[in-house]
């Protein structure tokens, strides 16, 4: 083990997809899961205490608290194993009371769970496609019962007992809603599910025998021991876009209706009926809790609603409705209040609501309050801060402030307080946030987006941009220790800015894969990045080149981190080791033992390493690396761990990972010297405030100051006023009262008078009551006085007369006892005598009765054979009569129930008719009513039939002249339709013609990009050519210098060794030379790797100068191939243009031929002219030429000038076409052809026309 250790101290996070996330420990302590912890947070004192996960835990899957508060359930994967922990509450820490691991029957994982109402039994519920519902008594690790809740593959949702009773479960799912029932060691359904499914996705007892479900369409409703009493629907009515910008949630009215028991319509559609213009879907209820007044449910995005019992009925009406707040400071707020709400839990004494959010929030909202402010909209409140809801990629400290700045894939940046544990800014954008570095000073931080690099200011209550680069994609950005430079990763390029001129001092180049992460060392000279490419380079600033480099192509590094002397540099890869670098080779390699780094960060006091894994554990180790596996590792997160550091007094390690949480720790090393807790300047309290803000909050301070003002003087007057109102009113009230104080007294004396009189009356007849009651009670007590002599007389006589009774009868006892002695005697000896008289005669009949009993025997047989024959004569008889009696009496029978039948129908009939006839006497008497009210009506009719028919005859008239105008209308249609089609044929061929020439573009275009193409391939090419060129002369350049430095440290090596051969004699001092040249010119790193890196090189030298030698090889064909390309073309230039010369060259001819025919035939005529030679052009008049007049003449001298000028612009044009193409490299033109010179062209022009 290591002395180094890590006390986890806060969180800020929450996983909130793990089942029943939140619920109430007590009043003021929630639990919570965070990372791979149980977090339990006091709400008022703010201080968290953790409940670590399983050691190699990869993450919580449910929880379950017993009613009573006293055991957490925590289900788990541990090694692809399923595991329950169950921890005991009450102790401090909380420790593990069981753990369930053995499993008998198919398990993945354990999705849902829930303490029995005595926190004896613990039910858990596994994944498809077991699908299987378990029944513990977890204190024995026994399992009671399972049963296979589905067969297909349907998903659970929740599993609960019934909060009164141990042996009943509800079980609900997709398409599954179950009440089991645990008896004898089995669990068995109770109820059967009718109707069409429902996916319930959330379900509660609201009673010891009533369920209230909700399901994805935003059903709810109500089972009462298995059947279904109560159905409603939610559906969502979205705030207005005012309420929505003003940030304000307004109670939606209430879309509920709840339906009777005979109501034929169901709920649902009424609500789709009555909000039809309403087009949202229904809401999802995923959480349900119950409480005293009746339940909350979530309904949709961002809404919980409350429902409380109808009473004296069975159901519930919603009551309040809850939204969630929008967020001002998110990028697009009214979306942020979109979230679902996963969990709701009410507090013991239900004064708190707090809801779970699929965004990772808490959000709380007190009772008490909500219904104080009925009127108002009610809405949640954050009940510690916002949380990140997505990865977390960047982690920043500074020294000036106790700030964390933290950015997320969620698009968010947040600024935290270690100290105070708080959140201090938080800001959502447009883009990712990929990277993130604070300024030692804390007043302003550098933000790597998706799109730009953004250097930001933290404002008072902002994070405002004052400077953006054109850096896409920056994965890694980092401040320097002094603050004065600014590194960002641009791929596989570090950019250094200034942080004072903001300007791009340098460039770093030389990885070939992207940059995963950047160092500074202490003094802020050099900088140690790695990447992908398996390189750990060292970077000297003040020359922008490297000064060491580590190369490992078969690892790819994740991060690195460098000693508080900068000459040990440590980075952890994909290869699951730690390497501890120095001077461009690895001094030790410390193995991850099945795990692979991703994070490591050194105390600036250089004695303690931190490391986070993929797992998402934290392993605290001491420097010098131990050479064992001695570290501490701690469970942290349920995700890879993204970025790990270190504040500057080394007191406190922060850790994030993909799971979104950000964790704190208290380190310390327990043999290392004690680090100063006493800071010599504290933490600095300034916060940047921008001057137009300050202007704006001056100017509103001042606005408001002279409001008070206003307001202080209104009130004062206003307090005037009412005083002299009110001391008008009070002396008005005195007036009033002492006249109403003066009429009373008046009464009161008269009351009081008649009071006198009444206490008179009072008292006269109080005394004349007296003395009746006085009179009256001497007259009873007198006569009862009599009575009670009388009756004592009477006692005493009854009493003498008892006594001689009991005289006699005492006497007569015994004289009956005497009596009965003697009579007893007598009666023996009488009876003695007559025993032995009948004992004689008992002897002689016993004789004589078996004699009978023979001759009776024997009669009986007769009488027997005799008496069956009879009986069954007898009996033969009396059953033919028994038939034909039952089927008499079965027809009377039939008779009998078809008359009572006839009998009851003709009553029935008789009292239809009866009540028809009275009907139809009500009907008759309503009749003649309605055919007098009828014949009024015809009367009525028969007028209107009139007025319609005078109408009817003026709408015909009106038709008759609507019709003569249509025919009109149908003759300029027709001619219409004639001109059209002319117009149609006119411009269909149009229309071709034009379909033609686009079709003709198109080919002509699509021509032109082939061209393009060809030619931006050719220049790619020919790029591609230099730069690799380029690459081979450097590389050759580099192969040079390295010999020279190899032929000077020989020469070194032979002038060295030329000086030790000068002690060639003295042996010992020959020893010590020969020992130093050893140790100067041979390092043990370099005896072990000359040889293998001289056959790395030589192999990668021969491969490289493959690849160029065979891309120069296909360049070269390439080149051949457009050569011979333009060859071809330019001979097909060359024939056109040779047809095109020999055509103006027969035009020619036939031009001087024609000329040399009308001479001739002027000749004849004799009517030329003798011209001058001088005069150019030749022009003939009228009268020589009687056939051609003069004006065609001229024509056909100017039409072969045009044509001459064109066909020179034509052979102009090719020359300098052949030009264009002489100068393409590659391209050797015909040296064979000529075309013909254009002087010449021109003098034979000339010669013709002379």
């Amino acid at each position: 083990m290591s002395t180094v250790v890590a006390q986890s101290l806060h969180v800020f996070g929450l996983r909130s997809h793990v089942s029943n996330n939140v619920f109430f420990f007590d009043e003021q302590i929630i639990i919570f899961p965070s990372g791979n912890h149980c977090v339990k947070y006091n709400v008022d004192q703010k201080w968290q205490k953790f409940i670590p996960g399983s050691d190699k835990s990869q993450g919580m899957l449910a929880l379950s608290i017993s009613p009573n508060r006293r055991y957490l359930a925590i289900s788990e994967t541990v090694q692809e194993k399923p595991v329950i922990t169950i921890y005991e509450l009450s102790t401090v820490p909380c420790r593990k009371r069981k753990v369930l691991n053995n499993f008998d029957f198919p398990v993945q994982k354990f999705i849902c769970m829930a303490f029995s109402p005595d926190s004896k039994y613990l039910l858990t519920q596994t994944s498809p496609p077991e699908s299987n519902l378990v029944y513990w008594l977890w204190e024995k690790q026994k399992v009671m019962a399972i049963v296979r809740t589905d067969t297909q593959n349907n998903a659970v949702y929740q599993v609960s007992f019934n909060p009164q009773d141990s042996t009943q479960i509800c079980v609900t799912g997709n398409g599954m809603f179950k009440l089991l029932r645990f008896a004898e060691g089995t669990l068995k359904q109770t109820n059967f599910q009718r109707g069409e499914p429902q996916n319930y996705l959330a379900h509660t007892w609201v009673s010891d025998d009533k369920i209230v479900a909700g399901t994805d369409t935003g059903r709810l409703f109500l089972f009462e021991s298995g059947d279904q009493r109560w159905e409603t629907s939610i559906m969502v009515r979205e705030p207005t876009s005012e309420t929505k910008n003003l940030g304000v949630i307004q109670e939606s009215e209430s879309l509920i209706e709840f339906p009777t028991i005979t109501s034929p319509v169901p709920s649902y559609k009424q609500v789709v009926m009555a909000s039809s213009h309403h087009q949202l879907s229904p809401p999802q209820v995923s959480a349900i809790a119950a409480y005293s007044k009746g339940f909350a449910c979530s309904a949709g995005p961002g809404r919980v609603l409350l429902f409380e019992k109808i009473e004296e009925k069975e159901f519930y009406r919603e009551s309040r409705e809850i939204r969630i707040p929008v967020d001002p400071q998110s990028n697009d707020p009214s979306q942020s209040d979109k979230q679902d709400v996963l969990c709701l839990c009410f507090s013991p004494s239900e004064e708190t609501l707090i809801a779970s959010t699929s965004k990772n929030q808490l959000y709380s909202i007190t009772m008490s309050l909500m219904e104080i402010s009925k009127g108002e909209p009610a809405h949640f409140e954050y009940l510690m801060y916002p949380l990140h809801s997505a990865s977390i990629t960047g982690l920043a400290t500074c020294i000036r402030k106790p700030l964390i700045a933290t950015c997320s894939v969620d698009r968010s940046v947040r600024i935290w307080n270690y100290e105070s544990n708080t959140q201090e800014l938080f800001k959502e954008y447009q883009e990712e946030a990929y990277a993130i570095s604070l300024h030692p000073s804390g007043h302003y931080v550098g933000v790597g987006f998706a799109d730009k690099l953004r250097l930001m200011n933290l404002l008072i209550d902002d994070v405002r941009s004052f400077k953006e680069y054109s850096v896409r994609g920056c994965k890694e950005c980092c401040f320097s220790n002094g603050g004065h430079l600014f590194a960002a990763v641009n791929g596989n390029v570090i950019h250094i800015f200034s942080a004072t001129s903001l300007e791009n001092i340098s460039n770093l180049k030389g990885h070939t894969g992207k940059i995963r992460s950047i160092a500074w060392n202490t003094d802020d000279s050099k900088l140690i990045s790695c990447g992908t490419d398996g390189a750990v380079y060292e970077w000297n600033l003040s020359t922008g080149k490297r000064e060491t480099e580590c190369v490992l192509k078969s690892c790819s590094y994740n991060c690195v981190a460098i000693s508080p002397d900068g000459k040990i540099i440590f980075a952890v890869g994909s290869d699951q080791t730690l390497k501890e670098i120095a001077d461009s080779s690895v001094l030790r390699e410390m193995s991850a033992f099945g795990v692979t780094y991703t994070a490591i960060v050194t105390s600036h006091s250089g004695h303690m390493l931190f490391v986070g894994t993929s797992v998402g554990t934290i392993r605290a180790m001491k420097y010098p690396l131990p050479l064992q596996k001695q570290f501490n590792e701690y469970q942290a997160h349920c995700g890879p761990i993204t970025k790990m550091s270190l504040t500057f007094d080394d007191q406190f390690l922060l850790s994030v990972a993909e799971d979104g949480c950000l964790f704190t720790w208290k380190v310390f090393d327990k043999d290392g010297p004690g680090i100063r807790r006493q800071r010599e300047v504290g933490f600095a309290e300034e916060v940047l405030v921008t001057k137009t803000d300050m202007e704006e909050k001056v100017q509103v301070m001042l606005e408001l100051k002279t409001r008070v003002e206003e307001l202080r003087m209104e009130n004062e007057y206003q307090l005037r006023l009412k005083d002299m109102n009110y001391s008008e009113k009070v002396k008005e009230l005195t007036d009033k009262f002492l006249q109403e104080m003066e009429s009373l007294e008046m009464k009161n004396q008269v009351l009081r008078a008649e009071k006198e009189k009444q206490d008179a009356l009072h008292r006269e007849r109080m005394e004349d009551l007296l003395e009746k009651q006085s009179r009256e009670l001497q007259d009873l007590e007198c006569c009862n006085n009599q009575k009670l002599l009388l009756e004592y007389e009477k006692y005493q006589e009854l009493q003498l007369k008892s006594q001689r009774m009991q005289e006699e009868y005492e006497k007569q006892l015994r004289d009956n006892d005497e009596t009965k002695s003697q009579a007893l005697e007598e009666l023996t000896e009488f009876y003695e005598a007559k025993l032995q008289e009948k004992i004689t005669l008992l002897e002689e009949a016993q004789e004589d009765v078996r004699q009978q009993l023979r001759e009776f025997e024997e009669t009986k047989k007769q009488i027997e054979e005799d008496e069956d024959r009879e009986i069954q004569d007898i009996k033969t008889k009396y059953e033919k009569k028994l038939r034909d009696e039952k089927e008499s009496n079965l027809r009377l029978k039939g008779e009998t129930g078809i008359m009572r039948k006839k009998f009851s129908n003709l009553q029935k009939e008789i009292e239809e008719r009866t009540n028809d006839t009275e009907i139809l006497k009500g009907e008759q008497v309503k009749l003649q009513g309605v055919i007098k009210s009828l014949e009024k009506d015809i009367l009525g009719l028969k007028q209107e039939i009139q007025e319609r028919d005078e109408t009817i005859q003026d709408k015909e008239k009106r038709i008759y002249d609507l019709k003569k105008k249509n025919q009109e209308l149908e003759k300029f249609k027709f001619v219409l339709d004639y001109k059209i089609k002319e117009l149609k044929k006119q411009i269909e061929p149009r229309e071709n013609e034009i379909k033609v020439m686009k079709e003709q573009i198109q080919k002509m275009e699509t021509e032109l990009e082939r061209f393009h193409k060809q030619n931006t391939q050719l220049e790619l090419n020919i790029t591609e050519l230099w730069q690799k060129l380029r690459a081979t002369d450097q590389e050759v350049h580099r192969e040079r210098q390295k010999e020279r430095n190899l032929e000077a440290l020989v020469k070194q090596f032979k002038t060295d060794l030329h000086n030790c051969v000068a002690y060639i004699q003295e042996p010992r001092q020959l020893k010590e030379k020969f020992r130093a040249l050893f140790e100067k010119y041979v390092q043990r790193a370099d005896m072990v790797e000359i040889t293998g890196l001289n056959l790395d090189l030589q192999q990668e030298y021969s491969r490289q100068r493959e690849h160029l030698e065979r891309s120069l090889a296909t360049l070269k064909k390439k080149v051949v191939k457009e050569s011979e390309l333009h060859r071809a073309d330019y001979v097909r230039i060359m024939q056109e243009n040779v047809s095109l010369i020999k055509e103006i060259n027969e035009l020619r001819r036939e031009l001087k031929f024609t000329r040399s025919q009308v001479y001739d035939l002027e000749a004849a005529l004799k009517l030329t002219k003798k011209i001058q030679p001088q005069d150019v052009p030749e022009t003939v008049s009228g009268k020589d030429l009687p056939g051609l007049p003069p004006t065609m003449r001229l024509n056909e001298q100017e039409e072969t000038r045009r044509i001459i000028e064109m066909q020179r612009l034509e052979i102009q044009r090719l020359r300098d076409q052949i030009q264009e193409q002489e100068q393409v490299p590659g391209f050797h033109p015909f040296t064979g052809m000529r075309l013909p010179s254009l002087l010449g062209a021109e003098a034979d022009l000339k010669l013709q026309t002379k």
